[in-house]
């Protein structure tokens, strides 16, 4: 059985130095969540954000993201490959994770936020999205200022689950994140952790599923579920068009590009016949990355 990885003080500085210093560059300051932001930093970077549903066999997200680099003549082009199968607040932290491995330049591969227990580099791009979604000094001010005292270890766990919900709907990072970067403060106990991450926070009918609802039942049912989307941003989708216009790539790969985000050229004003034999490309590559990591 492999021992989970655990960082040092030096490294979670320098991951707290870097999400500090990379919010800032972004103009998120202090207690600023970046929550749905996170999809215009992507724009602000020049990263093409690739949506699309991956799902394993097992019903499961076969993986989380991808962060794929390309060169289209001089020029290299960064995409992020975004499993829209798994939860919305999953997909927020996910694209957090891979922004470490831009900012880092750790180069393409494929991600799991799961495998953190047996990978320095994943378990550091775990917790520098945790750091970049809810710096440790924001979540410490909240603290501090809600309960007037560092400590919640005499807290209900009640209480917490309320404090954590809403803490989830303002700043859209998943459930088990929140209650890790409390212990990780050591603002609860081994205990309250424990009992903490215990509890199936997926079960909209459950304890901590009436009080998401109670808090915000629009944003909390809408982290808690898919969206199953296909798609990019326009700007993306504008960058595709260009290229083409720019002969940086020709009809077929206009084309093909335009069919994975279920659009068409002639959608833009170009009649352009699409070859059936290249329209799952992006699927197949991530399916062919997703047992390449088994």
């Amino acid at each position: 059985m492999n021992q989970r990885i655990k960082l040092n003080e030096v490294q979670i500085e320098e991951i707290r130095k870097l999400a500090r210093d990379r919010r800032q560059s972004l103009g998120f300051i202090g207690e600023t969540p970046i929550a749905n932001d996170i999809f215009t930093i992507l724009d602000q970077l020049d990263i093409m954000l690739l949506e699309y549903p991956i799902k394993s066999e097992d019903g499961k997200p076969a993986f989380s993201a991808a962060i794929i680099y390309s060169e289209e003549g001089n020029r290299e082009l960064v995409f992020i490959g975004l499993n829209t199968a798994d939860y919305f607040d999953k997909q927020v932290f996910a694209i957090a994770h891979e922004l470490y491995h831009y900012y880092t330049k750790t180069g393409s591969h494929l991600s799991r936020l799961e495998d953190e227990e047996n990978n320095i580099i994943e378990a550091k791009a775990n917790r520098f999205a945790a750091e970049f979604l809810l710096p440790e000094v924001a979540l410490e001010g909240i603290i501090l200022e809600e309960f007037k005292t560092s400590s919640l270890l005499e807290v209900s766990i009640k209480t917490l689950l309320r404090f954590i919900a809403r803490l989830q709907c303002t700043w859209l990072i998943p459930y088990r994140s929140i209650v890790k970067r409390l212990s990780e403060i050591k603002a609860i106990s081994k205990e309250q952790y424990k009992k903490l991450y215990a509890i199936n926070e997926r079960n909209l009918d459950g304890a901590y599923g009436k009080i998401g609802r109670a808090i915000n039942n629009e944003v909390f049912i809408k982290l808690n579920k898919a969206t199953n989307t296909i798609g990019t941003s326009p700007n993306d989708i504008e960058i595709i068009i260009r290229n083409f216009e720019d002969n940086l790539i020709d009809e077929d790969k206009f084309a093909d590009t335009l069919s994975l985000f279920n659009k068409t050229p002639d959608e833009f004003g170009y009649e352009i016949t699409v070859s059936d034999e290249d329209i799952d490309e992006l699927d197949a590559f991530f399916n062919e990355e997703g047992n390449n990591e088994n």
